[in-house]
C-alpha cells in the first residue's frame, strides 16, 4: 500500500522525501501494507508559491501508478496542467480542513500551519504533515471510522490531529538546534499567548522594553515571531507552526 492508504508496490512514498533512512509494514485496514519513510530527509529543491508546492505534493502522489489508476488520470497530462493539477488535488484532499464561507482552502490551511514566522513554507514541513496526516487516517480506518467522503483520500480531521507531531519535530529537531542561543527565551514562552508586544515579553523575560524588543527582533529573524503592526507599535506574532510545542493559547497577552 502506498502512503495515500492504496494498494503500492514502490517504496518511494508520494508524501515522503525519496532518501528515507527507515522502513515498516504496517497492516492497512486494505488488507495490503503500508510502507511508512522517515519525513525528516532532505528534500532537494525548495519550491516556495503554493502552485509549485501543490505540484510537490501532486508529482509526488502521481509518482504511484495505482493513484493515477484509482483516479483514471494519466500522469504527464495532469502535471503538464496547472488546472488539472488542481482539479486532482480537490479530489485526493477534502476542500477545507474548517468548514465555512471565510475558511480557507485545505491547500491554503496546510501552507499557514507549516509557514514560520517570515511566510516560508519548507517542503519538509509540507510532506512530514502530509506523512502525518496518513498516518492518523489509517489509524482511523483500522478503528473501524468512517472512511473519508467521495473520492478523498483524508478526513478533514486528520490533519488538525497531525499537526502537533510537525511542531514538535520542526520546533526540537530544527529550531532549537539552530538557534540553542534563543531557547532559554523561547522556553519562557511556553504556555503564554501568541500574540506579544515588547511590553508583555519584557514582563515575561524579565527586561527592560528595549532589550525585550531586541531579542523578539532576533527570534522574528529566524522565523519564530512574525513581527506586524508599524515600527513604533510592532506586535509579535507566533506562527501555528510553532503553537502546539510550546503549548500557547490564542490570543493577545495583556
Amino acid at each position: 500500500m502506498c502512503d495515500l492508504g492504496l494498494p503500492c508496490g514502490k517504496l518511494d512514498c508520494p508524501f515522503t522525501p525519496r532518501n528515507a533512512v527507515e522502513t515498516r509494514r504496517i497492516e492497512s485496514p486494505y488488507g495490503l501494507n503500508l510502507k511508512k519513510l522517515d519525513p525528516r530527509a532532505t528534500i532537494a529543491t525548495i519550491p516556495r508559491d503554493a502552485v509549485s508546492l501543490r505540484n510537490l505534493v501532486i508529482r509526488r502522489a502521481l509518482h504511484n501508478d495505482p493513484i493515477c489508476k484509482f483516479y483514471s488520470v494519466d500522469r504527464d497530462e495532469v502535471l503538464g496542467s496547472n488546472e488539472k493539477q488542481s482539479a486532482i488535488f480537490e479530489r485526493i484532499f477534502p476542500n477545507q480542513v474548517d468548514a465555512g464561507s471565510r475558511k480557507p482552502t485545505t491547500l491554503d490551511w496546510m501552507l499557514s500551519r507549516t509557514s514560520d514566522g517570515l511566510k516560508f513554507t519548507a517542503p519538509r514541513e509540507l510532506i512530514h504533515l502530509l506523512s502525518c496526516v496518513r498516518e492518523v487516517q489509517l489509524k482511523k480506518l483500522e478503528l473501524g471510522l468512517p472512511e473519508p467522503l467521495e473520492e478523498a483520500l483524508f478526513d478533514r480531521t486528520a490533519f488538525k490531529e497531525a499537526l502537533p507531531e510537525v511542531s514538535h519535530v520542526r520546533y526540537g529537531q530544527t529550531l532549537c538546534a539552530e538557534y540553542p542561543d534563543l531557547t532559554k527565551h523561547i522556553e519562557k514562552l511556553r504556555g503564554e499567548k501568541t500574540e506579544h508586544t515588547g511590553d508583555t515579553l519584557a514582563s515575561i523575560w524579565k527586561l527592560k522594553k528595549n532589550e525585550a524588543i531586541a531579542l523578539a527582533e532576533k527570534l522574528a529573524e529566524v522565523g519564530f515571531f512574525e513581527k506586524r503592526g508599524t515600527a513604533n507599535d510592532s506586535v509579535f506574532w507566533v506562527p501555528f507552526l510553532y503553537r502546539d510545542a510550546l503549548d500557547l493559547v490564542q490570543g493577545a497577552a495583556e
